[in-house]
C-alpha cells in the first residue's frame, strides 16, 4: 500500500503539523517525508477522526426516490404499520437505498455506520441481504455494522424470532430489540429472546426504547438486570432512552447510577419533540454516549441528513451546550462516543490507529462544527474517498 503524508493540518484544532500514513494506519506526526510517499496539502484544515453514525436505518431511506407525501397518524404504531405497507407500494430496494445513504454519508465524513435493518414476516431478511451487499461493495469507503431489528415486534408476529436468528446467521453483527412493553406487550418474553440470541451468538445488544417515563424506566431496569446476569457489561446499548428525560429526577439519578455500573451505553438522536437523555450528565457519570441521525428522509418523516456534524449541532442545541469545550463534547458523541459504543479499538488520531480521517475547514474546532462546510477531505484506511463534499464513487 502506498504511503501518504498530509502536511499543514491541525489535529483537533491544535498546532499545525503533518500526519504520515503507512499501510492504512497513522504512522506519526511531524516526521520526515519518505521519498515514496504521496504528499497532500491539508490547507491548514482541522484533522479529526472519521465521523461515526451510530444509529440509522439505511434499508428504508427514500433518498433519490422523489418526494413522499407524508399523511401518517401520530402514534408510533401508525408509523410502523404505514412503513411496512409503503415498502411494497414504493418498491424500496434495500441494496440501492442503503448504497445511496452510504455514499452520501461518506462524502460528509462518516467512516463508520451502525444501521438497524428491519426483519419481519413480510420482508423476511431481504433488508439484511440488501445492506450486506452494500457493506461488501463499499467496504473500502465506509464500514457498516448491521443490527437485526424487529421493527414490527417479535412475539406479536409469530415467525419473527426465527428470522432474527437467520439474520444473525447471514452476517448481522448486533441483535436489536424494540419497546418490550409497548410493542410486544411482554417485556420478559421480549428480552428473554433478545438476550438469549445475544448469548447464543456472542453478539452485542442494541434496543430501541421509546417508552416514556415510568414504563420506559421499568423496561430499562429489566435490561440492566439481564446485562449483569449474562456478563454483557460494555456490550449493550439503549437507543433513544426517552425515559431518562422524565421529570422525576430522583428516579433518573438512580437509573443513571445503575446504567453506569452495568456499563450500558446510551444512544441519542437529540430529538426536538420528545424528552431526551441529558448528554453531559451521562458523560459525567462515566456512561458512553453516542449519536445518530435515525431515519433519513423516510416514511416516518422528511427530515434528517446523514451528516454527523449536523447531528453534533443538534446534540449541542438539545443539551444547551454553548461553550467551545461543550461543542467539543457534542462532537465527541459523533466520533469517539460512537466508536466506543461500537467497540472500534483502532479508532482515533494516535499513531497506530487506522487512518480514518476527516479534514474540516474552520478557525477552531467549534467553528468547524457549527459552520458545517463541505468536508475538505475524507480518508478511509489511508485512501482519499471524498474531496470537497464529493465522494469518489457515484451512488446508484
Amino acid at each position: 500500500m502506498n504511503n501518504l503524508v498530509i502536511y499543514n493540518v491541525r489535529p483537533m484544532g491544535g498546532e499545525t503539523t503533518s500526519v504520515a500514513i503507512r499501510d492504512g494506519r497513522i504512522a506519526g506526526y511531524g516526521e520526515d517525508i519518505p521519498e515514496s510517499a504521496e504528499i497532500l496539502d491539508g490547507g491548514g484544515a482541522i484533522l479529526i477522526p472519521g465521523l461515526v453514525e451510530a444509529h440509522t436505518h439505511m434499508d428504508k431511506t427514500l433518498l433519490g426516490m422523489g418526494w413522499y407525501r407524508n399523511e401518517v397518524g401520530p402514534r408510533l404504531i401508525d408509523k410502523i404499520d404505514n412503513e411496512r405497507m409503503q415498502r411494497r407500494v414504493l418498491g424500496i430496494d434495500p441494496a440501492r437505498q442503503s448504497a445511496r445513504q452510504a455514499v452520501l454519508a461518506a462524502s460528509l465524513g462518516t467512516t463508520h455506520i451502525r444501521t438497524h435493518v428491519d426483519v419481519d414476516t413480510e420482508v423476511g431478511v431481504a433488508g439484511i441481504e440488501g445492506v450486506l451487499e452494500t457493506r461488501e461493495h463499499y467496504r473500502d469507503m465506509i464500514d457498516i455494522e448491521l443490527v437485526a431489528f424487529p421493527q414490527s415486534g417479535m412475539l406479536i408476529r409469530p415467525g419473527t424470532v426465527e428470522l432474527m436468528e437467520r439474520a444473525l446467521q447471514l452476517g448481522a453483527q448486533v441483535i436489536g430489540g424494540l419497546d418490550p412493553a409497548g410493542i410486544d406487550r411482554d417485556p420478559k418474553g421480549h428480552l428473554d429472546v433478545v438476550f438469549g440470541l445475544a448469548d447464543r451468538y456472542a453478539v452485542p445488544v442494541d434496543i430501541h426504547l421509546h417508552e416514556p417515563a415510568e414504563l420506559g424506566a421499568f423496561s430499562m431496569e429489566l435490561i440492566i438486570e439481564r446485562t449483569k446476569a449474562l456478563g454483557l457489561q460494555g456490550r449493550v446499548t439503549i437507543s433513544h432512552a426517552f425515559c431518562l428525560g422524565m421529570t422525576d429526577q430522583d428516579y433518573v439519578a438512580a437509573l443513571i447510577d445503575s446504567l453506569a455500573q452495568a456499563r450500558i451505553h446510551i444512544l441519542t438522536t437529540a430529538p426536538s419533540s420528545r424528552p431526551a437523555p441529558a448528554v453531559k450528565r451521562l458523560m459525567e457519570a462515566g456512561i458512553i454516549v453516542a449519536a445518530g441521525t435515525d431515519g433519513v428522509r423516510d416514511t416516518w418523516g422528511p427530515y434528517n441528513n446523514p451528516d454527523m456534524l449536523e447531528r453534533a449541532v443538534l446534540v449541542g442545541l438539545r443539551n444547551n451546550l454553548r461553550r467551545d469545550d461543550e461543542v467539543a463534547l457534542a462532537l465527541e458523541t459523533c466520533t469517539y462516543g460512537g466508536a466506543r459504543m461500537m467497540g472500534l479499538d483502532d479508532y482515533g488520531l494516535d499513531p497506530g490507529c487506522r487512518a480514518d480521517l476527516v479534514l474540516l475547514d474552520g478557525e477552531t474546532l467549534a467553528e468547524a462544527v457549527v459552520s458545517r462546510r463541505p468536508r475538505r477531505m475524507v480518508i478511509k484506511g489511508g485512501k482519499v474517498v471524498a474531496r470537497d463534499g464529493t465522494a469518489s464513487i457515484v451512488a446508484p
